[in-house]
């Protein structure tokens, strides 16, 4: 087997593969993320019109207030959330809707951190996955 790219820290545990959605730019998810489809709703972010159903989003953090976690729950509950998140800075916000997705509806959402160098070379349409040891892994 090959060696990951990188092994980071979850800050909330699981494993995950899917395409990446990269950007550069944090995403605030309230009032940037609508959970009904998965869309990136804020018009001024790089990503507007892209949907994060499905696709592992890699995002330096996330920007916006607690709100975010609440999104990001309804998403997960909808179905419509990211299989999970990469952030090369810890995000509580985060954290904590994963984590609610997990213990309110059983369904996980891994959040790896690792060094941004790291994470500025996972570009979007990669295909990645994600070890429950947050080993990432690029595979194709």
């Amino acid at each position: 087997m090959t060696a990951p790219l990188v092994v980071g820290q979850l800050l909330v545990e699981g494993a995950a593969a899917g395409i990446v959605l990269a950007s550069d730019e944090p995403v605030s998810l309230w009032g940037g993320l609508d959970p009904a489809t998965g869309e990136i709703i804020d018009r001024r972010h790089p990503l507007s019109a892209q949907f994060v159903s499905g696709r592992v989003l890699s995002i330096p953090f996330g920007r916006g207030s607690c709100s975010a976690s609440g999104v990001l729950l309804e998403a997960i509950h909808l179905g419509t959330a990211p299989a999970a998140i990469i952030v090369s800075r810890i995000d509580p916000i985060l954290g904590l809707g994963a984590i609610l997705g997990d213990e309110l509806l059983g369904r996980r959402m891994p959040v790896l951190l690792i060094p941004e160098d790291a994470r500025r070379q996972i570009e979007t349409g990669v295909q990645v996955s994600i070890t429950d040891l947050g080993e990432l892994f690029v595979t194709s």
